[in-house]
């Protein structure tokens, strides 16, 4: 009794230590994604549109749950903008470098199919948990003349004294920004293989 005790505790350590392992790697995966594609956006990369869209074929297929998947989509975002934030602090410096390798990164071999599946340049074959459709992950949008506008807005935002109280001593700031989160749908076309 003891030994299968045992043998089933040894079981679910390797195989939680696994699961474990896969959400890190996912989440890391996306996060760079998303980094590279603040930059290509902010250096106004030819290729960004296409990019973004394996982009968010990836996060979405290879999620292994919904709530993996949403944490994705906030770690892509998140990177995302810390991404074109870094190039507009360092005024653009080096973008034609930036551009070219951009444009001439491994993930453009790989083939996204009508039902979210993806062929890698491997030749693995990732399938989504569920099927969608994968024509609404190409937009044809403006995100870098919007990342800028939020970027501008950020500036001009008057910021009032705020207090921040912590058992017995009173701290004032007033260099605490504010968030706006408006967000826009906008047109999809389709480039998808069939």
């Amino acid at each position: 009794m003891k030994i299968i005790l045992i043998i089933a505790f040894i079981l679910e350590l390797t195989f939680s230590k696994e699961v474990y392992a896969q959400k890190i790697g996912y989440i890391e995966e996306v996060e760079t994604l998303g980094y590279i594609a603040g930059q290509g956006m902010a250096c106004g990369a030819s290729k960004f549109q296409t990019f973004e869209m394996l982009a968010r074929a990836i996060l979405i297929t290879k999620a292994p749950t919904d709530q993996v998947q949403a944490k994705g989509m906030y770690a892509y975002n998140r990177a995302k903008a810390d991404g074109y934030y870094a190039k507009q602090v360092d005024g653009f410096f080096d973008c034609d470098n930036i551009n070219r390798r951009f444009d001439n990164q491994l993930i453009y071999q790989i083939t996204l199919y009508a039902d979210g599946s993806l062929k890698m340049p491997d030749g693995k074959l990732f399938t989504p948990r569920h099927p969608y459709d994968a024509t609404l992950l190409y937009k044809d949008r403006n995100d870098r003349s919007n990342a800028q506008k939020i970027y501008d807005r950020g500036k001009k935002v008057k910021v009032g004294k705020v207090t921040i109280q912590d058992a017995s001593v009173e701290t004032k700031n007033t260099n605490q920004p504010t968030v706006n989160q408006n967000y826009k749908k906008s047109s999809t076309i389709g480039h998808i293989s069939r």
